[in-house]
């Protein structure tokens, strides 16, 4: 039997490669910006599946993210099931509420506490219960983290970087984390931006809008995810064709956030157009 050639075998792969991405190209941005998603959440990378996670926050009522996220608060990196609780907590649906609770007794310390945050927002009183196991190392009541989680949070390495994880609040998505922490070490300008960024939300000036589109192409990613943001919160569809190429961007963080907000973003359209 014939071997096909080396220069048919390459001509096959050219033709497969210019009928997929005609198909990409047919494809709407919403179609687009969820395969973003989906690919990432499929993703062997912890850190590319938690991004994909903590965007879907800007996603609250959609019934496709809230599936994702319950899946996330099941998954079996605790990173991801951390992401998922701080996400939980952006949905505010009664629902969240039993998720977050069986969240608390997560084996794995950082999980609890990213619960506990989300939880202490409406003064839960299991959410005192797990700070308190955290302040002191020891149960207040029967229903704390199990005993083999006390070792863990003797760790003062562990619990450092839990610290340094949780606690950079002015970085958008705060739980990325030691990279973005490294970020700050490497640039003490683009945070401080970032944060500007996302102040910008909720102001109705036409021009803020437009800043924020062009920081969308900015050099620091920090500053294009933090403008991302700000965008999907505007709630303004006139952006929406302006945000559509940094879905193409190189980082994972902004990709999924471009995403986000795209989705966000013509859904309100597809709202609006039918009133």
């Amino acid at each position: 039997m014939k071997r096909p050639s080396s220069s048919a075998c390459a001509l096959v792969l050219l033709l497969v490669s210019l009928v997929g991405a005609q198909v990409r190209s047919t494809e709407s941005p919403r179609h687009q910006a969820w395969s973003i998603l989906q690919t990432n959440w499929e993703d062997k990378s912890t850190e590319k599946r938690v991004q994909a996670v903590r965007v879907l926050a800007l996603l609250p009522r959609d019934l496709r993210s809230i599936e994702l996220v319950k899946k996330a608060a099941v998954d079996e990196k605790p990173d991801v099931r951390a992401a998922a609780a701080t996400v939980l907590g952006e949905m505010h649906g009664k629902w969240t509420v039993a998720i977050l609770h069986d969240l608390l007794d997560d084996p794995e310390p950082s999980v609890a506490l990213a619960a506990a945050s989300t939880l202490i927002q409406s003064k839960d009183p299991q959410a005192y219960d797990a700070y308190y196991e955290f302040l002191t190392g020891g149960r207040k009541v029967n229903n704390g983290m199990i005993a083999a989680q006390m070792k863990t949070l003797k760790d003062k390495k562990k619990m450092a970087q839990m610290g340094v994880e949780g606690g950079i609040g002015f970085i958008p998505y705060a739980g990325i984390g030691l990279s973005a922490y490294k970020a700050l070490h490497v640039d003490d300008v683009s945070p401080v931006r970032a944060e500007s960024a996302k102040m910008l939300a909720g102001d109705p000036d036409a021009a803020s809008g437009k800043a924020l589109v062009d920081a969308t192409a900015d050099k620091s990613w920090l500053v294009r995810a933090a403008a991302l943001e700000a965008i999907a919160k505007r709630g303004d569809p006139q952006l929406l064709d302006g945000i559509v190429p940094a879905m193409q961007d190189d980082n994972t963080l902004v990709r999924c956030t471009a995403a986000a907000a795209v989705i966000r973003l013509s859904t309100l359209a597809n709202t609006k157009a039918k009133q």
